[in-house]
């Protein structure tokens, strides 16, 4: 945050309002979703517009998720081969656990990939959201002199390096996912929370690019409120988990981004003025 602009002649700099704690942060951040799917509902053209390049990029993700399906059992025997003198139960419960974990781990990768390809493909429509969510708020930054060229290579290696990531913490979880008990409860519930982290990030990109704060400085700024984004991103994450959810609700996720990026991430003055009530400072 920019220091605070001190009048002459007077004493100490006023005091920021205490941070909320964590857990009020945790529900403040799902409610940003909230708010996104409000503003959506209140503007049916703004959503129908976002849907386009989300039902293009499902068509691809839904193929290659029915394909991976199809060969599962094959992947599984292959991953397991070390279980091949085992008895016909053991075995099979260990071909399980791994087809489980596998596609478990495909659908983490395709929820955090879905996200960073969608806003890639779809960057003039959910720049053209984020920018009219602004203005019902009080109006939008100028857009950054930045060519064209240099905006599309900035998201594409965003996309690769986000994508990377994910793939890592896809292979961790998978491994994650043979131990007992643990590997079908508390590893999902680590890998929501991470995938939304990153979500996060990448939902917030648009917004926060549009003030100049590119990648390396927008995870520092999500890092600093790490419960509030992780609120955020791990309901967008369990919404995108739903059956069309990812589609149905991305507008809505562009918009209660915007808004977090606005009221919380931003260094900018708001206006406390709009239809989707006062904002707060960061």
């Amino acid at each position: 945050m920019n220091p605070q602009h001190i009048p002459p002649g007077t004493g100490n700099p006023p005091q920021p309002p205490p941070k909320p704690s964590a857990l009020k942060d945790l529900f403040g951040g799902a409610g940003y979703l909230m708010r996104g799917i409000g503003w959506m509902a209140r503007h049916p053209a703004q959503w129908l517009f976002g849907l386009i390049p989300a039902l293009v990029v499902l068509a691809g993700y839904t193929a290659a998720l029915i394909f991976l399906a199809f060969q599962l059992d094959d992947l599984a025997g292959w991953v397991t081969g070390f279980a091949d003198g085992w008895p016909d139960a053991a075995r099979t419960s260990a071909r399980v656990v791994a087809g489980l974990a596998l596609y478990g781990s495909a659908l983490f990768l395709a929820v955090i990939t879905f996200t960073a390809v969608t806003l890639l493909v779809g960057d003039p429509f959910y720049e053209a959201i984020a920018v009219r969510v602004e203005e019902s708020q009080g109006g939008a930054p100028a857009e950054p002199d930045v060519p064209l060229l240099v905006q599309i290579g900035r998201a594409v290696k965003d996309t690769l390096i986000v994508g990377a990531v994910a793939l890592v913490f896809a292979v961790v979880f998978f491994a994650c996912g043979f131990l007992p008990v643990v590997g079908q409860t508390v590893v999902p519930v680590i890998a929501a929370l991470v995938s939304g982290y990153f979500l996060a990030g990448e939902l917030t990109s648009i917004a926060l690019e549009r003030r100049g704060i590119l990648r390396r400085e927008r995870f520092t700024r999500l890092k600093a409120d790490r419960p509030l984004v992780v609120g955020f991103g791990a309901a967008t994450f369990v919404v995108f988990l739903i059956p069309l959810g990812a589609v149905l609700a991305m507008p809505g996720a562009v918009a209660g981004a915007t808004l977090l990026a606005r009221e919380r991430l931003a260094d900018d003055p708001l206006v406390a003025h709009g239809d989707d009530g006062a904002a707060k400072r960061h």
